[in-house]
């Protein structure tokens, strides 16, 4: 694995926002993998979703993965269900993996923290309730380390996740 950092987390929890940022502390370069889904199909995730389903989708999303764990040696953010694959947690297996741990109403008083997430239509409370069960298991296997964002700002969520993966901050 080349990044220097990866984050996983639900919908929402604020992985780009940290990862942005942590990239800019770190020097270096950011990278989501669901901005490379949309890059290649031309689509944003929620409109690929509608059209191919989440089956496609998940197959695009571990492909940009792997191209991401070999091509980029900045901080990359994966999308929120990337863990649900087992092909997948094993790549991301003891590598410098930040769970950004936000809870559903957390999420909910984000401004912009749902918005064209195709996971959390409806109900979207309870859908991030059942999101969180199925995957927080999957979250803790491969995080090195987990940081709770409650009561955190971003750039506090940035500092506890650099510090407890060792990362010396250039900026």
């Amino acid at each position: 694995m080349r990044p220097s950092a990866v984050l996983v987390g639900l919908p929402g929890a604020g992985k780009s926002t940290v990862g942005r940022l942590m990239a800019d502390r770190l020097g270096v370069a950011f990278r989501d993998t669901d901005e490379d889904v949309e890059r290649f199909t031309g689509r944003t995730v929620a409109r690929f979703f509608a059209e191919e389903g989440e089956d496609r989708f998940r197959v695009l999303e571990r492909a940009a993965v792997r191209a991401a764990l070999d091509g980029h040696d900045g901080v990359l953010a994966l999308g929120g269900g990337a863990v649900l694959d087992p092909v997948t947690r094993s790549w991301l297996t003891g590598g410098p993996v930040v769970h950004v741990d936000a809870g559903g109403d957390e999420i909910l008083g984000r401004r912009g923290g749902v918005t064209g997430r195709p996971l959390l239509t409806g109900d979207t409370a309870g859908r991030l309730r059942l999101l969180s069960e199925r995957r927080a298991p999957f979250y803790r296997e491969v995080a090195r380390v987990t940081v709770a964002t409650r009561g955190l700002d971003a750039a506090e969520v940035t500092r506890t996740a650099l510090l407890a993966l060792g990362l010396e901050p250039t900026r």
